[in-house]
């Protein structure tokens, strides 16, 4: 794992690694064979101040938790490594950006070359779940023409009592299928959940790929592949898997 203000020199990349269940995360050497990796996925971390979207890199990165932790400024960056499936490995650069509106010139900056996004808020705070539509709005209309995926996360769910919770699951399960993402909720204290978020949102970026919902594009380096020919491979074969047999009996299509 990295965390720098800005993106550091592909050669100073450090990572953490954990064995879990879904996927296989794995150490590199600091200077790294592009041949480790077949892609590379931009994840971006969006929401208000405060709720815990540097907290909860910190837990999936590091598998650490710390009670006071310094509000970022501008853009923190992120490397970790995951396999999604046997011999698929994926780099994931996390741009970690600020909530606060003085440093929304700079964050913006970052939107178009996403592939991914976190859409964070705090199940203890109305108005960051009030923001998550405009955070939302804000980077599809940055993006265009490409596409960024999300999952809406609920941060802070340790604190899911009575008297603290200000958004129910319900409501924010009905904003995110309204805004057509999954919806997590999850703790960076205690770790629930963590691993999980990033999981799936990694799982939706590299099956977009596959289905080609997601696209190679020039110049935009949301997504890059060390071997375009084997993913065009990959997909033909999603491809005639899914098709089903055609039944001759059918009279339309």
């Amino acid at each position: 794992m990295v965390c720098s203000r800005l993106p550091p020199p592909a050669g100073l990349d450090l990572q953490h690694s954990k064995q879990q269940n879904k996927f296989d995360h794995f150490s590199l050497p600091a200077t790294m064979d592009l041949t480790l990796w077949q892609y590379q996925f931009r994840i971006i971390m969006l929401g208000d101040s405060t709720v815990g979207k540097s907290s909860l890199l910190k837990r999936y990165t590091e598998d650490l938790f710390l009670e006071s932790i310094n509000q970022t400024v501008g853009v923190d960056f992120y490397v970790h490594f995951l396999e999604v499936e046997p011999g698929v490995r994926v780099k994931l650069q996390f741009w970690d950006t600020a909530g606060q509106e003085r440093f929304r010139s700079v964050t913006r900056s970052y939107y178009r070359n996403s592939v991914g996004g976190l859409l964070v808020f705090d199940i203890t705070s109305r108005s960051s779940f009030d923001h998550i539509k405009e955070w939302h709005a804000e980077v599809c209309q940055r993006v265009q023409p490409q596409k960024v995926l999300f999952v809406l996360v609920g941060q802070k769910i340790d604190r899911d009592t009575h008297e603290e919770r200000a958004v129910s699951r319900e409501e924010a399960q009905k904003l995110a299928g309204q805004l057509g993402m999954p919806y997590v909720e999850a703790s960076a204290k205690t770790g629930q959940n963590v691993r999980e978020s990033f999981e799936l949102l990694t799982r939706r970026v590299y099956q977009g790929l596959l289905s080609g919902e997601i696209e190679l594009q020039e110049g935009w380096d949301g997504v890059k592949c060390v071997a375009p020919q084997a993913l065009q491979l990959q997909r033909n074969s999603v491809s005639k898997a899914s098709v089903p047999t055609k039944n001759k009996n059918k009279c339309c299509g």
